[in-house]
Parts: C-alpha cells; sequence; structure tokens
C-alpha cells in the first residue's frame, strides 16, 4: 500500500496558445488506505485524471507521486497499480481461474504462488465455484467481481476504478457496492474510483474529489461536501433533490445567493408563500414542488417533508420557513462559497 500524491497536476492537449487545457492544476494528498472517490458530469475529466494516475495518458505539467516515488515518466506496467475497467476487459475464451491468473503468469510468478493468490481473492469475492467456468457463463455482477479479483491478485500499491459499475442494473449496482465496501474493508489498499453517480460517490467515499469543467471544486468527506458544498456547483450536483438556489431572497445583499436544502425547509402558518405545481410521493417521503414569486421574478422551490403530512392540493398556495442554520450563502457571480 501507499500513498498518492496529485501536485499540481494540469492537461492540455495541443501546444502554443491553441491549446485546450482539460485539467486545471488538481492538488489531493491522499492517505495510505484511503478509498477516494472522483465524481463529476460527462466531460469534467474525472477519467482523464485516473488514467494520468495510471499512466495511460501523459500529464502536461505537475507531479504524480505514488508513495516516494514520482511516476510522471513511469510506465504504466511498472506503475503497481492495478485497474478494474467498466468493460471488464475479460478474455472470453480463458475460465475465471485463468482470468485472474493471467497477469501474474506473465509477470512469471511461481505456479503454487499464482494459485494461492487466486483462491485467496475468489474466497473474497465468492467466486470459488466459478472458477472453471468462462465469463459468457457468468452474469454481469460475477464478471466484473472477476475482473477486480484481477486486480486484487496483484497486490498493487493503489487500485484505479473507472466507472465499474456502469454496466450493472440498480439492484446489483447497489449489491456491488456493498461488496466493494467490504473488500477495501478486508484489504484497505489505497483506492481511486471514477463515477458520474453521486450515490456511489456518497456512499463509497471516505473522501471525494468533485470535478468540474476540468477543475477540482471540493475534495472532503461525502459529510463535509454535503454539509458545506464550497460552490452552487456542488451544492446541486450532490444532494438529489439538488439543493435550492434562491436569488433575491429577503434580507440579502445584491450578489448574494441564498442555498437550502429541500429536508431544511418547513410548511409552516406563515413564511415565503408557494404556489404548489407538482408532487412526489417517494414511500416515506414526499417531494412537494413549489413556485415562489417576489420581487426579483420567480423560483423553483423544493421542500422534502414527511409523507405522515397532509398532502397539499396542486394549485393551491403554502408557506415554509428555513432553518436559519441551515442556509448557505454563495457569491452570484464566482458561483463560490462565502
Amino acid at each position: 500500500m501507499a500513498t498518492l500524491a496529485l501536485n499540481q497536476v494540469k492537461k492540455s492537449y495541443g501546444i502554443g496558445p491553441g491549446a485546450l487545457q482539460v485539467i486545471h492544476g488538481v492538488d489531493a494528498q491522499i492517505a495510505d488506505g484511503e478509498f477516494v472517490v472522483i465524481v463529476g458530469p460527462s466531460g469534467c475529466g474525472k477519467s482523464t485524471l485516473l488514467r494520468m494516475v495510471a499512466g495511460l495518458e501523459s500529464i502536461t505539467s505537475g507531479t504524480i507521486q505514488i508513495g516516494e516515488r514520482v511516476v510522471n515518466n513511469v510506465q504504466p506496467a511498472e506503475r503497481d497499480i492495478a485497474m478494474v475497467f467498466q468493460n471488464y476487459a475479460l478474455y472470453p475464451h480463458m475460465s475465471v481461474f485463468d482470468n485472474m491468473a493471467y497477469g501474474l503468469k506473465i509477470a512469471k510468478v511461481p505456479t503454487d504462488e499464482i494459485k494461492t493468490r487466486v483462491d485467496k481473492a475468489a474466497k473474497i469475492l465468492e467466486l470459488g465455484p466459478y472458477l472453471a467456468r468462462k465469463p459468457r457463463e457468468l452474469s454481469g455482477g460475477q464478471r466484473q467481481r472477476v475482473a477486480m479479483g484481477r486486480a486484487i491478485v496483484r497486490q498493487p500499491q493503489v487500485f484505479l476504478f473507472d466507472e465499474p459499475l456502469s454496466n450493472l442494473d440498480a439492484k446489483l449496482r447497489a449489491h456491488t457496492r456493498l461488496e466493494i465496501q467490504k473488500l477495501h474493508h478486508d484489504l484497505g489498499i489505497t483506492s481511486l474510483f471514477v463515477t458520474h453517480d453521486q450515490v456511489e460517490a456518497m456512499t463509497l467515499a471516505q473522501r471525494m474529489i468533485v470535478m468540474n469543467g476540468g477543475v477540482m471544486e471540493q475534495f472532503g468527506t461525502p459529510e463535509e461536501v454535503y454539509a458545506r458544498p464550497a460552490s452552487t456547483f456542488v451544492a446541486t450536483f450532490i444532494g438529489s433533490p439538488p439543493m435550492n438556489l434562491i436569488k433575491g431572497a429577503p434580507g440579502t445583499k445584491p450578489g448574494v445567493t441564498v442555498g437550502i436544502r429541500p429536508e431544511h425547509l418547513d410548511i409552516t402558518p406563515d413564511g415565503w408563500a408557494l404556489t404548489v405545481d407538482a408532487l412526489e410521493m417517494l414511500g416515506a417521503e414526499r417531494l412537494v414542488y413549489g413556485r415562489w414569486r417576489h420581487g426579483e421574478g420567480d423560483e423553483l422551490v423544493v421542500i422534502r417533508c414527511d409523507e405522515s403530512l397532509p398532502a397539499p392540493q396542486l394549485g393551491s398556495t403554502i408557506h415554509v420557513t428555513p432553518r436559519p442554520d441551515r442556509l448557505h450563502y454563495f457569491d452570484t457571480a464566482s458561483g463560490k462559497r462565502i
């Protein structure tokens, strides 16, 4: 195992004034054994950042350090990392055992050691009964576990996961998330996990990097990112439904945007008057979508409330009051937290 340090890492395509910069100086110090998730929308640079750590993309400037070694010019095979891809990348003609053992055979690891490592990984991943099968005889979730097993047997310093759950259905994704959590708990290997899914990020990460347009908007624990978003982008990307952002709220200065999570708005006898536009029943809770009209225009405001409360009628007027200690303030021009 090892620490992983990204120091002012930048990536550009092309040279000179016309170069396109896609990663804008990322700094992140990842502790030995830590599980960090890189999350963001499509095109934000998260996979490019992971591929630079893997050595599959060159870096334009800055340094990447694994343990005590700067690996900028080190070949991928020599970085002591193992990568799990979203498409599994299994050899269809090989058995599960041979797929997991292939990298060790290439590295000329003794046969007895290969069997010991593969058997141990298969036990951890509950793949023991399937070692003689071909990938086509496995479910999607089992194939993903084989891909993870192939990484485990390498005994690397760092695991890299590139959206490994994207091809699984919702139920299987949830189950596999639990398996990955258990796997990290058992092995304790430093891990970097890329996803566009905020639920995966919030449930898996010990800390998370939120990317936007090649910029690291925030690096912190899921609790920190949710409770104190560093920008309006983070506030609306993390959380479902996203944080309400309101311009021109009573008592605020021009240029300030107020943020409030839907669960921190209470339906009260008086307060902000909203016209109910829509309702969503989500089992134990209900989402109320209301239109708030004020001097600056109108805002769509979402309230999350307990399903036991009476449901308001569409088109009716309700009043809501934000909890004062749960308000967030952002500079409207820059989007940064104040």
